[in-house]
C-alpha cells in the first residue's frame, strides 16, 4: 500500500450508508468517510451531501495497520472556523458574584453539623 496519513487524494463516491460514505482512491483501494468528517457542522442525512459517482477531495487521516481499512476526511480540507478574538484587553476584574457580600463558607459551616447528624441518623435506621 502506498498510502500515507496526511496524503491528499481525488476519489469517487462508490457507496453511501447513513454512517458515512465509501471513497474509491484507485482501482483496488477504497475508504470510509465517516459523516462526521464530511464537513464542519452537523449533517442530519449524508445523502443530501454527497451522491454516488460525485468526485471528491479527501485526505487520509488514518490507516488501520491490521486490517489496511483507510479512514478518509473532507472536513480537514475546510477552511476552519472563524473565530472573533477580541482585540481589546479589559484590565477591570470580572466578578461573578456580588464581591459586597462576604459570606464566603459560613453558610456551610453553619449547617454541617446538622447535615453529619442527619447522615448518621439515615445510616443507622438503614436508609
Amino acid at each position: 500500500m502506498n498510502y500515507r496519513i496526511g496524503m491528499v487524494l481525488d476519489g469517487k463516491v462508490t457507496g453511501i450508508q447513513p454512517y458515512g460514505a465509501f471513497v474509491a482512491l484507485d482501482d483496488k483501494t477504497q475508504g470510509l468517510i465517516h459523516i462526521s468528517e464530511c464537513r464542519h457542522g452537523f449533517i442530519d442525512d449524508i445523502r443530501s451531501y454527497l451522491k454516488v459517482g460525485q468526485r471528491v477531495k479527501v485526505m487520509i487521516i488514518d490507516i488501520d495497520e491490521y486490517t489496511q481499512k483507510i479512514s478518509l476526511s473532507m472536513r480537514c480540507l475546510e477552511k476552519p472556523f472563524d473565530f472573533e478574538v477580541p482585540t481589546t484587553h479589559s484590565s477591570h476584574k470580572k466578578y461573578w458574584t456580588n464581591r459586597h457580600v462576604h459570606e464566603g463558607f459560613a453558610p456551610i459551616a453553619s449547617r454541617i453539623d446538622g447535615w453529619v447528624k442527619s447522615a448518621l441518623e439515615d445510616i443507622a435506621e438503614g436508609k
